[in-house]
């Protein structure tokens, strides 16, 4: 029993550790996009997947020594794949499909390892059943579930801190080696414990009848139903609440708690209570999406019950619907493909389809649904009928809720780099003014009249950092200027003729946007030169620029690109200044206090940083509180600071651990 029970736990403990390892090792080559974590799960999903067909087919087609046999082999073929580091000739193509890279280099670094893990509590719950006839090998399945939220709350708090990436994923495959020494431990007891031929004749002789398609479908819904609103509940905290890991972590670990206390005993599941909650849970979803006020901690509350809720429901279903231990590959078989489905259909299907997130309202009326299908032979017939309405008004909301998503917009555009909104106010006498909403963060905004069409605007208006900054040198000669994060383009309004402002832009959407919504790119009198992809990618494959200036403003929603603020990433930006050059960094956050992280940088370079903080009046249309920080010279960052409003030396915070493309903790920074 022990060998098994710890193959189960190391096995589960590595599969969720080596996801947001690997996760954070590939997020440089695609942007810091958020999107990354959702497309990784929909690979791990799919990795689930195959692991458990190759369980379940294994199970069915060979005696038990062959599965001995050929899993032994394929480990330690597994072994030659070590260590699980990406290789960087993939991140060359990473921005002409990042959905698909993303799969692509997942698969080359850690693919088979990481099925070979996924097969492994199924795999030896099935052998265990056949050594220990008289006991039940379900408990393993919570035991597993148990070492995953524990590899996944462990990882921002005692791993991540304190090690680099790279030796993160070097001391992972040393631990994966040793799991596969514990995993031929088991094979050797599981050898021991049934004869090829005894298993084979009691598997022929077997009188539990198979599962009906139908009930392998209700399978199917149910933990697709959970997986789906998981990554969109997750999705709607991390880009619409607070985008910081810890949001990440928190949706999953409710979802793996719900197992370990649905699958560890049936008793956990109290069918009344979570059913009657469940009406409650679909309310609380429903303020949220209503725009409903309240603060960040509650809301983030109400989204944690609410889904633990749902999870609940949905694994005590399937928990009360398992089957007997024969059929038990098939329906974890069942359970992967609906983890799969699910997870496909919110990272995959919904950026392709659909132009706003309309997956999360489609997962709540797949809830209520399969909750209705799974009680309908027990309700009577008044039951029925109030629960066939109830369900109907329900639907009838969430088509409302869906219209609200993209009604009232100018313009509503998605893909893989998340949602863009082009909302439009009347603001008498000013006119109308335009902006590009990501989320609930407002990124640039423009009086569309005449009269203000041309002033900048936002976080980017006269009296801010950059604003202060760019009217400080207009008297002099043209200016080069570099800006990673296009906007709205407010910063071409600072363009003089004879100067030139090179773009990044990594969302092709955003430029089509700056384009064809607002007109700073138009009415701008420099010369702009817009570059498509990811700028610090970019800025290192382009030759010399020697910027004047660089300004450094690409955020999604209050998501932070890390792989923008590490000392390596600094260090292109340097290589492409003059030497008398400012970068400019916005750092604007209701979330995190990125000011340690450059002060940190600044002191590694030996160079000074300033911060300007704007907090306009609040009748001021034009500004919006601003955070900016200059990094320039001691004798050129002395000037500034004399010469621009509201500049403060800015000093490294003592013992604060630099960032680099290896280490970089939010932890330290949170407000």
């Amino acid at each position: 029993m022990i060998s098994f029970a710890i193959t189960v736990f190391l096995s589960a403990f590595l599969l969720f550790q080596i996801q947001p390892i690997i996760a954070k090792m590939i997020l440089p080559w695609f942007g810091g996009s958020s999107s990354v974590w959702s497309t990784c799960l929909v690979f791990f999903q799919a990795g689930l997947l195959l692991g458990y067909l190759y369980v379940h087919l294994l199970h069915e087609w060979l005696s038990p020594r062959r599965q001995n046999v050929v899993h032994c082999a394929l480990l330690l073929l597994s072994l030659a794949t070590l260590p699980v580091i990406p290789d960087d000739a993939l991140k060359g193509a990473a921005f002409a499909s990042p959905t698909l890279n993303v799969l692509l280099v997942l698969a080359s670094a850690v693919g088979m390892p990481y099925v070979l893990l996924s097969t492994t509590g199924p795999l030896m719950q099935a052998w265990y059943a056949r050594s220990f006839a008289s006991l039940m090998p379900y408990r393993l399945y919570a035991l597993s579930n148990l070492a995953s939220m524990l590899a996944l709350l462990s990882y921002p708090l005692l791993v991540e801190p304190y090690l680099v990436v790279r030796e993160q994923a070097l001391i992972w495959s040393g631990a994966y080696v040793l799991f596969v020494v514990a995993c031929f431990a088991s094979t050797w007891q599981s050898w021991k414990g049934v004869s090829g031929e005894r298993e084979r004749t009691a598997a022929a002789t077997a009188t539990d009848p198979r599962p009906a398609v139908g009930e392998c479908l209700i399978w199917v819904g149910l933990a697709m139903t959970a997986s789906l609103l998981l990554l969109a509940l997750t999705r709607h905290l991390t880009q619409d609440v607070a985008p910081v890991p810890f949001l990440w972590v928190l949706p999953l670990s409710i979802y793996l708690l719900s197992f370990i206390l649905c699958f560890d005993a049936p008793r956990y599941y109290y069918r009344p209570g979570f059913l009657l909650a469940l009406p409650l849970a679909f309310v609380a979803i429903d303020r949220v999406l209503d725009g409903a006020g309240m603060p960040v901690p509650m809301l983030v509350s109400v989204l944690s019950v609410s889904l633990f809720v749902i999870c609940m429901v949905c694994h005590g279903e399937l928990v009360r619907r398992r089957p007997p231990v024969r059929h038990l590959t098939l329906f974890y078989l069942m359970l992967s493909i609906g983890g799969a489905l699910g997870g496909s259909f919110v990272g995959l299907v919904a950026p392709a389809l659909f132009n706003a997130y309309f997956e999360l309202p489609i997962g709540l009326f797949l809830c209520a649904l399969l909750v209705v299908i799974v009680l309908w032979r027990e309700l009577r017939p008044l039951w029925r009928g109030l629960v066939v309405a109830a369900l109907v008004a329900y639907t009838c909301r969430l088509t409302a809720i869906s219209i609200g998503y993209v009604e009232d917009y100018r313009r509503v555009l998605r893909n893989f780099y998340g949602q863009l909104r082009v909302a439009e106010v009347n603001e008498p006498p000013l006119g109308i003014r335009r902006s590009i909403v990501h989320g609930r963060i407002n990124h640039g905004e423009q009086f569309i009249g005449e009269a203000h069409r041309r002033e900048p605007t936002a976080y980017y208006c006269r009296q801010s950092g950059i604003g202060q900054l760019l009217q400080s040198l207009a008297d002099g000669p043209p200016l080069h200027i570099g800006i990673v994060g296009l906007g709205t383009g407010t910063l071409a309004a600072y363009g003089r003729r004879g100067d030139e402002m090179r773009i990044y832009e990594i969302n092709e959407q955003v430029l089509e946007l700056a384009r064809q919504d607002f007109s700073y790119l138009a009415d701008s009198a420099a010369r702009i030169v817009p570059v498509l992809g990811d700028g610090r990618l970019m800025l290192e494959a382009d030759p010399d620029q020697n910027f004047d200036v660089l300004v450094v403003d690409a955020f999604s929603g209050d998501s932070i690109p890390t792989h923008l603020l590490t000392i390596e990433a600094i260090r292109t930006y340097l290589r492409q200044m003059k030497p008398d050059g400012v970068l400019a960094v916005h750092i604007t956050n209701r979330y995190l206090d990125l000011r340690p992280v450059l002060a940190g940088a600044a002191r590694h370079f030996g160079m000074k940083a300033l911060a300007v903080e704007l907090d306009p009046d609040d009748d001021d249309r034009f500004c919006r509180h601003s955070l900016w920080v200059l990094l320039a010279r001691p004798e050129r960052a002395e000037a500034l600071r004399r010469s621009l409003d509201n500049a403060g030396k800015l000093a490294p915070r003592p013992g604060f651990a630099l960032w680099t493309d290896g280490f970089s903790n939010l932890i330290g920074i949170l407000k």
